[in-house]
């Protein structure tokens, strides 16, 4: 089996970074659905603003509010105003890679699908 992208909201814009907040990236359901991620599901982040890359688990945040939310430590790995790619992964057997294909969502300023 092979690790390989399940999917990625990218260029999502910040909205939110909580230091006090135990930990994770809130994600606005809707954008959650979209891509196929799962609460507490483990993604990578890429902050294309600082070159950051980490990893942590998503939390669903209110549904159509656009909210992407960095808390706890990923607080300190970016700012609001920041575009930031989020991916997922998942195992994919070597027969099934030809048919395999990635869910991108591209994003626009105010976090809604293009």
């Amino acid at each position: 089996m092979r690790k390989m992208l399940k999917s990625k909201l990218h260029r999502a814009r910040v909205t939110e970074s909580n230091l006090e907040y135990e930990g994770s990236c809130a994600i606005d359901q809707d954008l959650m659905d979209l891509a196929g991620i799962v609460p507490y599901e483990m993604v990578m982040i890429c902050n294309l603003n600082n070159g950051e890359r980490f990893d942590t688990y998503v939390i669903p945040g209110k549904r159509g509010s656009g909210e992407v939310s960095l808390n706890g430590a990923a607080a300190r790995k970016g700012i609001a105003g920041d575009k930031i790619i989020i991916f997922s992964f998942r195992y994919v057997h070597d027969e099934e890679l030809k048919e395999y294909n990635p869910k991108i969502v591209v994003l626009t300023d105010e976090n809604r699908p293009k």
